[in-house]
């Protein structure tokens, strides 16, 4: 059997998935590493040190600056950005690439099952300390990547498989539009349904 480590920033992004597991001899392991990239790539990190698996996946709920994206829809992040990673010269940023102190984009890393993004549309992602909801800095996050969706977890997931080059891909279900702070028009619960279905069904 292939060893499989599920990591969600909470549990409630994967509660009704995690309850199917419940008595079962075989199942994948699950780590919830809290919310951002620090506490991401350190649960990640001390995890990957005491065990290894052959493949692991980031699932959870995110942003999405694009409408071609419908609320709920579930998508493959193939590429993840750490976007604030860098230094302001002016009204210039520097990215940590242009600095010369390592890099800020990471991808997916081949070797997990192909049929886990069969079905998804593959976008490129930021992640953020603080997630936007300002109408200047969305357009000026735009216009300095080309991004489809955001979180703020993604980049450090892929950051922590990169160090010991393990299988990675990161999977989400869209539960707002990245716009002017507005809960009544999130669907976080659909979200939620959406991706704990899909879990469900994938690996029962």
């Amino acid at each position: 059997m292939t060893k499989c480590l599920i990591v969600a920033a909470t549990a409630a992004e994967i509660g009704p998935f995690i309850q199917t597991l419940e008595g079962k001899e075989q199942k994948p392991d699950i780590l919830i590493t809290g919310v951002g990239m620090v506490a991401t790539a350190f649960a990640l990190g001390k995890t990957l040190h005491n065990k290894s698996y052959d493949f692991a996946i980031n699932v959870g709920i995110g942003g999405s600056f694009s409408r071609d994206i419908g609320l709920g829809d579930i998508v493959f992040i193939e590429k993840d950005l750490f976007y604030e990673l860098g230094a302001e010269d002016d009204l210039q940023f520097l990215s940590i690439d242009e600095l010369g102190f390592g890099k800020a984009a990471f991808r997916a890393i081949p070797g997990f099952p192909a049929d886990l993004i069969g079905r998804f549309r593959s976008v490129s992602g930021l992640t953020v300390n603080r997630v936007h909801g300002n109408d200047k800095s969305i357009k000026l996050a735009l216009e300095r990547q080309q991004a489809e969706v955001e979180s703020m977890e993604g980049a450090a997931f892929y950051y922590a498989c990169e160090q010991i080059m393990l299988p990675c891909v990161q999977i989400r279900s869209i539960s707002n539009y990245i716009e002017r702070r507005n809960r009544e028009n999130w669907q976080i619960g659909l979200a939620v349904k959406n991706l704990n279905d899909w879990l469900i069904s994938y690996f029962n």
